[in-house]
């Protein structure tokens, strides 16, 4: 044998090596986020000269300018409007946020009584953070005190009538606290409703499937503003005379209604993404229908459309301010009936500032829920996992 044929082969592994410095650290990142291409470098430029233009003056208007205390509308006039302040003092109006807070959040919910609607927010949240928790103990006990005991408490709570707590109707409910409810249920109802009607609508049975798909297109084709008219006006012709329904149980039925039809077409189209053979497999195994899917079809078809899970129960939360026109007052109801009819503070600073809180409750809200949802996807998905 020669000695240029001997092959070498290496008999130890070769040590891991640091990655370049051109594809870590900082200027890695705005190389591959920002300046990856042309397009990109000119969107960039684009994006950080809007931001330049416009965040002073936004920062400008919500706090560097702003009024932080009074106690009417006076103390929001600009010079234009009253004289009252220096010019080009025209920032937004918090002590109006301020004076009309308890508002915001309750409504006309007795001043004496909010303790209760407290203690239920502080219960809901006490078991909300261990439910979204993936490493907290005891997951099913705490979802049955989620979904089962909580509504329960919550309307004994919020109602009253029982245990010694006064009756509180739900005409003088309102603000935040209507929002959250009626986002509540309607999330609570709207999920297990909307898997039935999908797994209804792909049902091998004509009646159901045919009930199903009427039932879904019927609500999809119409928009919610129609719901919530039928049920806050013509639910009531179809119960039984002397039988009333209260004003928020129809917003309740017709919001969950709407929302199922559309979580139905969500979660259909996660279980058309489910490959036959899982349903061949689950059947080789010999389990019955409800088995299959409950363990092997919807766990994978739930979490292929958490996404759009997420955006419907987003799209819900926003839509609870069309309330408004079945005389219910949510976040932004009550603050736009504090802003036209309370002249004390009636003024354009007040009214933008108001809008303004709104949207920022609202955002708040949205943006934790569109994270929580990205964290969910990212644990969930171990396509990539060794």
């Amino acid at each position: 044998m020669q000695e240029h044929d001997v092959a070498w082969v290496r008999t130890e592994m070769a040590l891991a090596q640091a990655a370049p410095s051109s594809a870590v650290g900082p200027n890695a990142w705005v190389r591959k986020n920002l300046f990856a291409s042309p397009i990109d470098t000119v969107l960039t430029l684009i994006a950080a000269l809007a931001v330049v233009w416009f965040l002073p003056q936004i920062l400008n208007w919500l706090f560097f300018s702003a009024v932080w205390s009074g106690a009417d509308r006076t103390a929001c006039l600009t010079t234009e409007q009253g004289g009252q302040l220096p010019a080009g003092w025209s920032g937004a109006c918090w002590p109006f946020v301020e004076a009309r807070f308890g508002q915001f959040m309750f409504g006309r919910y007795p001043l004496e009584e909010r303790w209760r609607v407290i203690l239920t927010g502080v219960i809901f949240i006490a078991l909300l953070i261990p439910l979204l928790t993936p490493s907290a103990p005891f997951k099913k006990l705490n979802a049955i005190l989620f979904f089962v005991v909580f509504p329960f408490v919550a309307f004994f709570l919020l109602v009253g009538g029982y245990f010694g707590l006064s009756y509180i109707e739900t005409p003088l409910w309102g603000g935040l606290m209507v929002t959250l409810v009626i986002s509540y249920v309607g999330i609570v109802v709207s999920l297990p409703l909307g898997i039935l009607l999908a797994l209804g609508r792909r049902s091998k049975m004509p009646i159901i499937k045919m009930l199903c798909v009427v039932f879904i297109e019927a609500i999809r084709g119409v928009p919610l503003v129609t719901v919530l008219f039928m049920a806050s006006f013509m639910l009531p012709l179809f119960v039984p005379p002397g039988m009333t329904f209260d004003k928020l149980l129809r917003a309740l039925i017709g919001v969950a209604l709407f929302s199922s039809a559309y979580m139905a077409e969500v979660v259909r189209g996660g279980l058309q993404a489910i490959p036959k053979g899982q349903y061949e497999g689950a059947d080789s195994l010999g389990l019955g229908y409800w088995q299959k899917m409950g363990f092997i079809v919807m766990p994978q078809a739930l979490k292929l459309v958490i996404p759009g899970i997420v955006n419907t129960f987003i799209g819900l939360f926003k839509d609870t301010t069309l309330v408004l026109i079945i005389s219910m007052f949510d976040l932004l109801g009550v603050v736009k009936q504090s802003i036209s009819g309370d002249p004390t503070w009636a003024t354009p600073q007040t009214a933008k500032t108001g809008y303004v809180f709104a949207a920022a409750i609202f955002w708040i809200f949205c943006f934790s829920m569109s994270r929580y949802s990205m964290f969910m996807e990212r644990r969930l998905d171990t396509s990539h996992r060794k």
